[in-house]
């Protein structure tokens, strides 16, 4: 009898254990940069969600992130950038570490605000954050206290691109990958995570807004990023390059996140074709072939996920719809109607794409070849949002404005 209560205390045990404990969302668009995350979705969406806890956290764009039971967000109060740790589940504020960051802003960009818009990650015992004036710094994830912190004043002219930095930092084994500078003279380097000391620097090109994907093609792997001009691979371990293709965009706002799908690259950009390219290996040298491109869907700002042989994304024509086209052939599977949003950010959990939009709104789609399908839409933002969506066992965060917030759907 003893023996019996045991086990299923420790049954029982190991299940809330495994409902309460949160799944990573460590980084820009999740633990594989992809977008898609493990989520318990809810059989039967109900018809209004929980707002289970709501915190005024600074204003900004950059998306929160989750770890280890905890959500970190860089915002902006007042005239200083602030990373802010919050425990996941109740939403009370574990600390706060503020820096002085003053940012003028492009005249073009004054509806975005000051920023941030890059968003940190959390790599074992660390947080790094990428200001919108350029400032790198990395902290201490448990209590907060910063380990190191460069402005690359002295580096570069200008330390962000004009409309503010966007790319948010990447860690590949030992080192964080970020790319710096401004429109023009910038560089994509290579820091050591625990000291800050540089490694390697590629300047071959200025900074976008993209954020870059690290992928394995013919058994090397590649840091794949859109730069000012160009989108380019280089060898994570020692920065160099390894091709290129020249890509600009009206403005010069290569935005969109590249994304890899059955070993074939993904990308797109303002009223340029969405594009599939592969990468080969000839006489020593990468070279790019194109596969297809499909000039009724570019992508402006929203990146796409993929999900069943299916690229989901959002286009900027006709104010927004969301569409989409299959992997293999490029060829439009559906499109929705028009006026969706000004931009959305797309996620993959299990049979759904979810999305939150600048309309202040959570989107269910249900995944399918047949036609757009939406299961529901719910309004969860005070003012249009910006940030990615993050994910915990206990409910979906979300960003607007100034506000972080935690629903529940179960």
């Amino acid at each position: 009898m003893k023996n019996r209560l045991l086990v299923s205390s420790l049954v029982v045990g190991l299940a809330v254990t495994a409902f309460t404990q949160a799944p990573d969302w460590n980084q820009w668009r999740g633990a594989k940069r992809d977008g898609s995350v493990t989520f318990r979705v809810p059989p039967q969406w109900p018809e209004k969600p929980k707002e289970v806890w709501k915190q005024t956290a600074g204003i900004g764009h950059s998306s929160p992130v989750v770890s280890a039971g905890r959500i970190y967000l860089l915002s902006r109060i007042g005239e200083q950038e602030a990373l802010t740790s919050f425990d996941a589940l109740t939403g009370k504020q574990l600390w706060r570490q503020t820096y002085d960051a003053p940012y003028q802003m492009n005249p073009a960009a004054t509806s975005h605000g000051k920023g941030p818009k890059s968003t940190p990650i959390v790599d074992r015992s660390r947080v790094y954050t990428l200001g919108i004036s350029g400032i790198l710094s990395a902290f201490d994830a448990a209590t907060g206290k910063p380990s190191w912190r460069h402005d690359f004043k002295k580096e570069f002219p200008a330390t962000s691109p004009d409309f503010g930095t966007s790319m948010s930092p990447i860690v590949d084994g030992e080192l964080l990958i970020a790319h710096v500078g401004g429109i023009g003279n910038g560089a994509i380097v290579g820091f050591d995570r625990t000291t800050g000391t540089q490694k390697w620097s590629w300047k071959g090109d200025g900074p976008a807004y993209s954020s870059p994907v690290v992928a394995t093609f013919g058994g090397t792997r590649h840091l794949i990023t859109q730069t000012q001009s160009n989108l380019v691979g280089l060898s994570p371990a020692d920065g160099r390059l390894l091709w290129k293709i020249p890509f600009t965009t009206e403005f010069e706002q290569n935005i969109i996140t590249p994304v890899v799908s059955d070993g074939l690259l993904i990308y797109g950009g303002l009223s340029k074709p969405t594009t599939a390219v592969r990468l080969v290996q000839e006489g020593g040298a990468w070279k790019t072939q194109q596969v297809w491109e499909n000039a009724d869907l570019p992508m402006y700002m929203s990146s796409p996920v993929v999900a069943g042989g299916v690229l989901y994304g959002l286009t900027h024509r006709n104010r927004g719809q969301f569409f989409a086209v299959d992997v293999k052939t490029g060829k439009t599977v559906w499109i929705s109607t028009p006026r969706q949003a000004e931009n959305a950010a797309l996620t993959v959990a299990g049979p759904v794409v979810i999305a939150t939009t600048t309309e202040g709104e959570l989107v269910i789609l249900r995944q399918g070849r047949t036609a757009f399908d939406l299961a529901k839409k719910y309004t969860v933002g005070g003012s249009p949002i910006w940030a990615h969506p993050a994910f915990t066992s206990n409910g979906i965060v979300i960003k607007d404005g100034e506000t972080l917030s935690l629903w529940s759907f179960q």
